[in-house]
Order: C-alpha cells, then structure tokens, then sequence
C-alpha cells in the first residue's frame, strides 16, 4: 500500500474504532492490541489520532515508531518529540499520556518481548538504517 493509502485505512480504522469503542478493531490478530493515539500537529497545532499497535508493559503502553519500516520517523512520533503530551483509547477508556523514547537500557530489556509480541517490528528493526524508537506512553497522575 502508498503512503495514501495507509492513511486512508488509518482514517477509516479510527473512525470504525471509534463508532464500535474498539470492539472487532481492537486488536489484528495473535494477541496484538490496538489503540488510538491522539497527538497535537506540530506544524498545525490541530488534534491528529491514528491507531497503533502497543504492547501493554509495567504500567505503559509500549508503541514502535517505525513508519511501516520506512527510514523516515512517523509524523506522530515528530508530534510527540514537540510535545509529549497526547491521549490514547484503548476500548471506550481514554486517558491522558506523556510519550519519550525508553532509554538505551530499556530498550535493551524491554525489545525481546516486543520483538516477540510482533514479529513485524522485528523485521521492520532489520530492514532500516535508523534507530526505530521503541516509545512508552505513560499515563499521567
């Protein structure tokens, strides 16, 4: 699929996502979950959601800034380096989170559960020159 047509399909995902509170979207298969994550434009300032695969871990909800396996980072995770604060919803629960990249030693930990969680962010890791970020979206207080 383009680059448009992942788009699309995000749009159309978050809108079905939305109207079933996650029921039937909220998850692909093999135990992986889907969430909403809502960040604010750097550029526009406006309100941009997608849905995400995450990894619930200690807490968090671990996410993987890969881009498809593309060697550009994603748009929400340049969102999320201006400004961390965004909110996610998992079901018909929405919460607020504050987004950053786990540490050298995290990542070190937490990537072979994630790697085995989904088999796609291991071959995206395989397939790039870049550090892909593994990110914890922390909820806040």
């Amino acid at each position: 699929m383009s680059g448009r047509d992942w788009r699309s399909f995000g749009r159309f995902h978050t809108k079905l996502y939305r109207l079933l509170g996650g029921r039937f979207v909220g998850s692909l298969g093999a135990g992986r979950k889907v969430l909403l994550l809502t960040t604010t434009g750097r550029k526009s300032g406006l309100a941009r959601t997608l849905p995400l695969i995450f990894m619930a871990h200690e807490g968090r909800y671990i996410v993987y800034a890969s881009n498809g396996g593309q060697e550009s980072p994603p748009a929400w995770w340049l969102n999320l380096c201006a400004n961390p604060e965004a909110s996610v919803q998992i079901g018909t629960r929405s919460e607020s989170v504050v987004a950053r990249a786990l540490s050298k030693a995290e990542y070190d930990s937490v990537w072979p559960k994630a790697a085995a969680y989904n088999s796609h962010w291991r071959g995206y890791r395989q397939n790039v020159k870049r550090e892909i970020p593994l990110v914890a979206l922390e909820p806040r207080p």
